[in-house]
């Protein structure tokens, strides 16, 4: 079990801009982080959702991550740790009591096959049934899981983890990346001429940001030509259909199941919920909101929050749905 002193925790999320005010010591131990219900007396824990407010009431942790305004509804026996954005520093904190497990540990399985034509860089971590191409560079810090197949016209820059099960063709991936188990990325998309069927080659690659998410299941189409590219700090979950020449911008959150059609155009700062499609060729502005089980099928502007099918503004949506159940 690992402690973690409030002295650690403070230094964490001071070093992350993040101010911090509490009257808990410097080194008081904390076991563990939960959530309200499930804290006990050594255990730290957080409040960030209005919903939980009468759990917070009733929270048998040592202390809780929260905003200065809440606090009056704590028991005495938890002492506030005051935070401006309680969630984002749950996320800095969990590192401290969850610290990363694949880390690269230099070694390179014997059961591992690895082609005379790539490049290995040192403190690489292969494990067995692992297969490296031709034409392949993976780079300093990087560890790939069993049974992945890597290659050929692959680059893995530094730091990037890469699971189980996983298949990496014609991509770069940048630094501190993370690719889940059963991920397909780099393979031909679905591209054919309408009239005869006839398969059109596709001769590019993947793009993928550094400190991108991309999750179990998920494919990502390489191009016909240039790139498919996914913008830097984005997370995208798993079962997720990412067709040829899509571009993605940086920070974007996709949910499970959503699937987005060849040559779309997506901006920064986007969130799909799940199981929306996305139609192909559109343009997508920046800071989008697409509610999941939305069919998107036109081209949408920045800022916009949409939902339904074919999908439309939220509220216009919410009017008509309000509309067509009083009429039953």
């Amino acid at each position: 079990m690992k402690k973690i002193k409030y002295i650690d925790i403070k230094e964490i999320l001071e070093k992350n801009s993040l101010e911090v005010k509490s009257e808990v010591s410097a080194n008081e131990i904390f076991l563990s982080l939960k959530t309200i219900l499930n804290s006990s007396g050594e255990d730290l824990s957080f409040f960030s959702n209005i919903k939980y407010l009468n759990d917070l009431k009733k929270i048998k942790a040592k202390a809780c991550l929260i905003e200065e305004k809440y606090i009056k509804y704590l028991p005495s026996n938890c002492n506030p740790i005051i935070v401006k954005d309680p969630y984002l520093a749950l996320a800095f904190v969990n590192n401290l009591f969850n610290p990363e497990t694949f880390i690269s540990n230099g070694i390179i399985s014997s059961y591992s096959s690895i082609d005379s034509n790539s490049k290995i860089e040192k403190n690489i971590q292969i494990n067995p049934f692992t297969m490296v191409s031709y034409n392949t560079e993976i780079k300093e810090g990087s560890y790939i899981g069993s049974n992945s197949n890597i290659g050929p016209n692959v680059i893995i820059n530094k730091n990037v983890v890469i699971h189980d099960n996983v298949s990496i063709s014609n991509a770069i991936i940048m630094e501190n990346s993370i690719i889940k188990s059963g991920a397909r990325i780099g393979g031909t998309g679905f591209g054919f001429e309408i009239k005869t069927k006839q398969k059109i080659k596709h001769s590019g690659n993947v793009l993928i940001g550094k400190n991108s998410s991309i999750g179990s299941n998920t494919t990502i189409d390489r191009a016909v030509f240039d790139s498919t590219s996914i913008g830097e700090f984005s997370n995208i979950d798993n079962l997720v259909q990412i067709a040829h020449n899509v571009h993605i911008g940086d920070f974007a959150i996709i949910a499970a199941q959503v699937g987005i059609a060849g040559s779309t155009k997506i901006g920064k700062y986007v969130k799909i919920g799940g199981q929306a499609g996305i139609s192909g060729h559109l343009v997508i502005g920046d800071n989008v909101t697409i509610a999941a089980k939305s069919g998107v099928t036109k081209n949408i502007p920045n800022n916009a929050i949409i939902a339904g099918f074919p999908a439309k503004d939220m509220k216009l949506w919410k009017k008509e749905i309000i509309r067509n159940s009083l009429r039953k």
